[in-house]
């Protein structure tokens, strides 16, 4: 008798991998759970600290593998890439990830991978869109995180200034993972209250909700200033891409997702919100955008769009 188990592959077990495979362990998400690293000592060591948790935690098999174990996977989740710097903008890392990223995905399809790639390497939409063009898998199977951790930092900064639970609050950043950012006030909502209703109703001019999106937006660099990188938010928000693509979810998240139309955009994957279950990508969920809304994506489809083609034709020469 065979038993379906469900199998996820981590590439890069710096500080998001090891708190994305410990966010695993934690949740109880796949039963099966291997890690692939540069240096395989490191792998190895996490391996042997993460499986003290299942004690207390969910039963895992979990171990340190090569590329060849991303044959049966379920997801390959990416993560490995060279850090941010502090001071350096997350598109400044094109040039260098988008050949570690070609490196990686040449290897996990020579295997006979046939599952969905979930990325998290930075600048993660140019690298989600790189992804699907060098794996050649249908674009709905190549899923970027995007704008989720943006998004949840928009949910905790509009929390604290209505004193509600951040899961009360639905709100969403826009756009590039990066400087090109936006929030989408007009489509928030707050306990089923329209966010700029409630605000009008509080007295929070619209100088404080922009005040509010620009910290959303700098909050990485704050904090790469101060302790070098940012970790648990973006694997807390890849283990609920993961675990709603593993339970069929349905779930609706913003995400890095490929454009077909959508906002006026095609041949580019950029933050929106996005239907997420077993087949991937199941649905973009286009967002009525007005006005100002509408010339950021526009505008951050530009810059993202220029620096893609960019970068891979500056692949493709040096290859």
């Amino acid at each position: 008798m065979s038993i379906s188990r469900q199998k996820v592959v981590l590439v890069g077990d710096g500080a998001v991998g090891s708190a994305y495979a410990f966010a695993m362990v934690q949740q109880g998400i796949a039963e099966e759970f291997a890690i692939i690293n540069h240096t395989h000592e490191k792998a190895v060591g996490d391996v042997l600290d993460l499986e003290d948790a299942t004690a207390y935690t969910h039963n895992k098999k979990i171990y340190a593998a090569g590329y060849d174990t991303c044959k049966d996977a379920d997801i390959v989740v990416l993560t490995a890439g060279a850090a941010q710097k502090p001071g350096e903008s997350r598109l400044e890392l094109v040039s260098r990830n988008l050949k570690i990223t070609k490196d990686i995905v040449d290897q996990v399809m020579a295997s006979g991978f046939d599952g969905i790639f979930l990325v998290a390497a930075n600048p993660v939409d140019i690298l989600t869109y790189a992804t699907q063009k060098f794996s050649g898998l249908p674009e709905k199977r190549v899923i970027g995180s995007g704008t989720s951790l943006d998004s949840a930092r928009l949910q905790v900064a509009l929390s604290k200034v209505f004193d509600v639970h951040p899961s009360n609050v639905i709100a969403y950043m826009l756009g590039e993972h990066g400087d090109t950012e936006f929030a989408s006030f007009n489509n928030a909502t707050i306990g089923g209250v329209p966010l700029l209703s409630l605000a009008e109703f509080n007295n929070v001019p619209m100088d404080q909700l922009k005040k509010i999106e620009d910290e959303v937006r700098h909050k990485a660099y704050e904090i790469i200033n101060r302790k070098g990188a940012t970790y648990y938010g973006v694997a807390t928000s890849l283990a609920r891409i993961t675990r709603a693509i593993l339970r069929d979810d349905d779930e609706i998240l913003p995400v890095s997702a490929p454009m077909n139309g959508e906002y006026g955009l095609n041949d580019i994957y950029i933050g929106t919100t996005a239907v997420i279950n077993r087949t991937g990508i199941c649905e973009v969920f286009e967002l009525p955008l007005f006005d100002e809304e509408a010339k950021s994506m526009a505008h951050s489809a530009a810059v993202l769009k220029e620096i893609t083609d960019n970068g891979m034709k500056q692949l493709e020469a040096e290859n």
